[in-house]
């Protein structure tokens, strides 16, 4: 079983802080992580030093993902190379005929071929690790999906409600055993001497 560190994901957005985001992710993984701006300078990094799984923006200047995607699969070695669309216009007039027409053609299939901005870092990062057959340890899987989880609660969370739970995972942190009481007995029982 290969490891993130020997393969190399390709990140093509046209909007630098999604590249950087999705960068950092991938990076946080253990990833090798190149970028591309768009379609043209994704295509000359692919001949250059050809990654192993591509994460494609479909709506970019100069080449779209969509055009990327169909240009990559005329070519009998580069279109083995796992693709995963990442798009915030799957829905929208700009990308959703381009995005149908590529499911439509079946130059991509199965499970898990495009994403919806904003990302939800985990599933992302398991999608690509399922494409590559890379095996997520369960305890990775939980962690990330308690991330989430906290994530999503503390969206609508009030002012008070997170200082609460910012304070009890600092009382948890400073005592990670959850005992109290220094001998060990649990807190708020009478330990004085009975006659």
């Amino acid at each position: 079983m290969e490891s993130h560190e020997e393969k190399t994901i390709l990140v093509v957005d046209d909007e630098p802080d999604v590249r950087g985001y999705l960068k950092m992710i991938l990076e946080d993984a253990g990833f090798r992580v190149l970028t591309a701006g768009d379609g043209v300078e994704a295509l000359e990094l692919i001949h250059r030093d050809r990654p192993d799984f591509i994460s494609l923006d479909l709506i970019m200047p100069r080449k779209s993902g969509h055009k990327l995607l169909f240009e990559l699969k005329r070519d009998r070695e580069l279109s083995r190379i796992p693709v995963l669309i990442v798009t915030a216009h799957a829905r929208d007039e700009l990308g959703k005929k381009a995005l149908q027409e590529v499911l439509d053609s079946a130059v991509m299939s199965g499970p898990g071929t495009y994403l919806e901005k904003p990302v939800n870092p985990s599933s992302y990062v398991r999608a690509i690790q399922r494409a590559l057959g890379i095996e997520t340890p369960p305890e990775a899987e939980e962690k990330g999906d308690l991330k989430d989880e906290l994530q999503k609660s503390l969206r609508g969370a009030s002012v008070e409600a997170m200082r609460e739970a910012l304070e009890a995972l600092r009382k948890a942190k400073m005592n990670p055993s959850g005992v109290t009481a220094s001998d060990g007995e649990p807190p708020g029982e009478d330990r004085s001497e009975k006659p």
